[in-house]
């Protein structure tokens, strides 16, 4: 068993009080060396679900660990949700090492043992914590050099590394293992001198493609997530909830309830549980539970939301800004103005908010599904009273996050039924209570205006968004007058904005701001008559992004032609995580029915330095599915604080049967530093699939999801 499964899913051994100390006498002998986390201040920004900079402690030191077996541990506040990082850092750390891949044991989000980590999203892991994870194993390979050195009477510069083993290079024979280097001994290094990490044509397991790690593991049923923890003694939390997000308990009788065998009830406030030792008594005791709420009239719903939003607006902040747009519209032949929407959006992971707490004494143990162990372990010391220190998070293999389990409120739930019940206690939300309490994409609305020239060259570019946030609003075309203003600057909601909570969606705010800035680039392409790659082309000075748009056409086969051509060929482009990606997509739209079947989908990304190709391309078609969904079909229906929408039979999110054919190109960029790869290639779905419409049957599509019957309307209008 390696060292991630044994803090994971160890219950018994994860409850153990372990402070720094504790850690040192836990983990055995070994080398450890400690190295600073690089741009603290990066980490530590404020927001939802994460920690203040305040609580980050000013010697904070990230972990690795030579154990005497010669296995090496590599300790990350990053958690592995079904992004690939459980095999991508383990691969910067190897070869940096010069150790097996084998021989390394991931330790992933584990508050106790791991270093302080604001969360897993943005896709920030590679590009973020990467470079600090290869400098720390690139100053453990000098430190073990030094150490053998001392024992083999060899000079530093006549020794090599290989294998986890240090040789003499004018005689092999002439060696030593890490392992024995580092037993029966503990050494704490600190290296002065700078560190220079390997280059690209040094690499033998960077840069190299890898099967998932996780793989067996996950497809077997072996993989372990929260709701698999089983404690002695533990109940399972079934929870009263309301009717509609807002309303107020005013009555609730619990005696039927209380009368089922086993069956514990409690009442604390606002909070109405029944806990019992299996969970579908639990649940079944729970629908004997008579309560009245008092809703709220739903002022809004999931028509009116728009205009809602639009009057309730905070001031606009100015992103980006050239030239003046007067004079670009003075220019202009043609002027065109479009609103473009889009709705609230789930999250809709496979695995449901789930989190387990045990509570001894004074310390409290919880595993628990999450994107950010660190951000819920100060809201559980917050609810029980606890020192920071005394509550510690473990963080099992997540099913999916997508920027959604950044908010714990099951585990806050799961806390504070512990402390009432005296029991450890779990809750694992039902698929509705997943519908009910998600912190949705938030709906937006994108305003343009924008000209072209009569030599058909965009002449001014006026953008305005309203809720869904800057990321990706800033263009990247050559447009001499252009401004572009965010009214509500990030993606969460102004307060009372929203009649529910909302948050980051996979690449928050630039599947929206991508939508409607590609769409309006298409039509403008289409006013001058231009091929929309043609089109795009002549506005570019980018070389990187013409690089990829190119290579994404030669790829696909495009071939040259105005728009509608009846071809059903729609291209988008964007940047996301610092990575550029060109997608261009076919479709077949039926004209009775408006719906749209997705034939064939192409992508391209230049992020940078690949890690892990393999884990790479399986991202992007990751990406390319669930982009299927927000484009097509998924948007929330609601009635006020009543969500509609509870489970898949109404929510329909990308099935098998949608899927088109799927072509990745990853363009090679190795001495460029990397790049995020885990949501861009999705923020060109919505627009791509539009423009693609368009193409097909000349009908504009202004509003996300493109359901069938808007797709129709659409058409007949056109």
């Amino acid at each position: 068993m390696n060292e991630y499964q044994y803090w994971a899913n160890d219950p018994e051994e994860a409850a153990v009080p372990m402070d720094r100390r504790g850690f040192l006498k836990t983990t055995g002998t070994g080398i450890f060396l400690f190295f600073k986390i690089r741009d603290i201040s990066f980490f530590t920004q404020e927001g939802p679900g994460r920690v203040a900079q305040q609580n980050v402690p000013s010697d904070f030191n990230a972990y690795l660990k030579i154990g005497e077996d010669g296995r090496v541990a590599c300790y990350t506040g990053k958690i592995e949700m079904g992004q690939g990082i459980v095999t991508s850092l383990a691969q910067m750390l190897a070869d940096e090492m010069d150790v097996h891949i084998d021989n390394v044991d991931m330790v992933m989000g584990d508050t106790d043992l791991c270093p302080w980590d604001r969360g897993t999203f943005g896709s920030l892991s590679t590009r973020a914590f990467g470079p600090s994870l290869r400098t720390a194993a690139a100053e453990a390979r000098r430190v073990l050099i030094e150490m053998a050195s001392e024992q083999l009477k060899v000079p530093v510069k006549d020794l090599a590394t290989e294998g986890g083993a240090v040789f003499d290079r004018t005689n092999t024979k002439i060696r030593t293992t890490y392992a024995a280097l580092a037993k029966g001994k503990r050494i704490e290094r600190h290296l002065t001198d700078p560190v220079v990490v390997k280059k690209p044509s040094e690499f033998k397991i960077m840069s190299k493609p890898l099967t998932r790690r996780d793989a067996r593991e996950k497809v077997t049923g072996k993989a372990q997530y929260a709701g698999d923890i089983q404690l002695p003694g533990m109940l399972y939390a079934k929870i009263l909830r309301p009717p509609a997000h807002g309303a107020k308990l005013l009555d609730v009788d619990t005696g039927e309830a209380g009368k089922v065998e086993g069956a514990r009830v409690i009442r604390d406030g606002d909070l109405v549980a029944v806990l019992h030792k299996y969970p579908d008594v639990a649940q079944a005791a729970l629908s004997k539970i008579k309560a009245k709420f008092d809703t709220p009239p739903a002022n809004v719903d999931d028509r009116s939301i728009y205009d809602h939003l639009l009057k309730v607006a905070p001031g606009g902040k100015v992103v980006a800004q050239a030239g003046d747009l007067a004079s670009g519209e003075k220019e202009s032949s043609s002027v065109l103005e479009q609103t473009y929407l889009n709705a609230y959006v789930a999250h809709a992971p496979m695995e449901p908010h789930t989190a387990v707490v045990k509570i001894e004494g004074k310390r409290a143990t919880v595993w628990a599904s999450t994107q950010a162990p660190f951000g819920a372990r100060e809201e559980v010391a917050k609810e029980l009273g606890f020192r920071t220190e005394d509550v510690r998070v473990i963080t099992p293999f997540v099913g999916g996050g997508f920027g959604g389990k950044t908010a714990h409120r099951q585990v806050v739930e799961a806390a504070r039924l512990a402390r009432l019940s005296g029991s450890p206690v779990q809750v694992a939300w039902t698929r509705s209570e997943e519908f009910f309490y998600d912190t949705f994409r938030p709906a937006a609305v994108v305003k343009i205006r924008s000209g072209i020239t009569g030599k058909g060259r965009i002449s001014f570019w006026d953008y305005n968004v309203y809720f869904a946030g800057e990321r990706g609003a800033p263009h990247f075309y050559e447009i001499p007058n252009h401004r572009t203003t965010a009214y509500n600057s990030s993606w969460v909601g102004a307060e009372g904005a929203h009649p529910f909570a909302t948050g980051a969606w996979r690449a928050p705010g630039n599947n929206t701001n991508s939508f409607a800035r590609e769409s309006q680039i298409d039509i403008m392409a289409a006013r001058a008559g231009v091929d929309p790659v043609e089109f795009r082309l002549q506005h570019l000075s980018d070389a990187k992004m013409k690089r990829v748009l190119q290579t994404a056409a030669e790829k696909f086969g495009w071939k040259p032609a105005k728009s509608p051509s009846g071809r059903g060929h729609g291209v988008a482009l964007g940047i996301d995580a610092g990575t550029y990606v060109a997608s261009i997509a076919e479709v077949e739209v039926n004209k009775g029915t408006g719906d749209v079947r997705v034939k064939r989908v192409l992508a391209v990304q230049d992020m940078g330095l690949v890690v892990n190709p393999a884990g790479a391309t399986i991202q992007m078609e990751g990406c390319i599915t669930m982009g299927l969904g927000y484009a097509l079909r998924e948007g929330l229906h609601f009635k006020g604080g009543e969500i509609t929408d509870l489970n898949f039979g109404t929510y329909e999110i990308p099935r098998f049967s949608w899927l088109p054919k799927i072509e990745t190109h990853i363009l090679d960029d190795e001495n460029s530093p990397p790049q995020g790869g885990g949501e861009p290639a999705i923020v060109t779905m919505g627009a791509v699939i539009a423009n693609a419409i368009y193409d097909a049957v000349g009908a504009r599509i202004f509003e996300l999801p493109m359901i069938p019957s808007r797709v129709k309307e659409a058409i007949h209008k056109g």
